[in-house]
């Protein structure tokens, strides 16, 4: 099995509902995302999937959120924009994606969102 890994970072605001503490206020991050790749085959230039092809995956997802109040998004309008639910945003978003890209050759791994340097949510299946 292969993998390949590419990270970028966004900045956004967001709320938590339901919940008590300073994080049910308007606030931002400076988001960092690391999506992971997966696949059994290699193409035919040895690669699983070039860096620079998922990185154009991952920009639709981010410029969507990025310097935005995530809660005014879909699906975030219904459920909480926390580092969990972003991070299963960003698996789905870019799984659909690598799917029609490869014929389902190459499929996320896995997704993690980092709000600070030192804390962070992963979404895997």
């Amino acid at each position: 099995m292969f993998e390949v890994t590419v990270e970028a970072e966004f900045a956004a605001g967001h709320y938590l509902r339901n919940y008590r503490g300073k994080c049910e206020n308007p606030h931002g991050h400076n988001y960092r995302v690391k999506v992971t790749l997966r696949g059994r085959e290699l193409d035919a230039a040895g690669l699983l999937l070039d860096f620079k092809q998922l990185k154009q995956v991952m920009r639709p997802v981010i410029d969507r959120l990025d310097h935005q109040m995530i809660n005014d998004i879909a699906p975030f309008t219904e459920i909480n924009p926390s580092a969990e639910n972003l991070a299963r945003y960003f698996f789905d978003e870019t799984n659909r994606q690598m799917n029609e890209l490869t014929a389902g050759r190459v499929a996320v791994k896995d997704c993690t969102i980092f709000e600070t340097g030192t804390t962070a949510a992963t979404y895997y299946e």
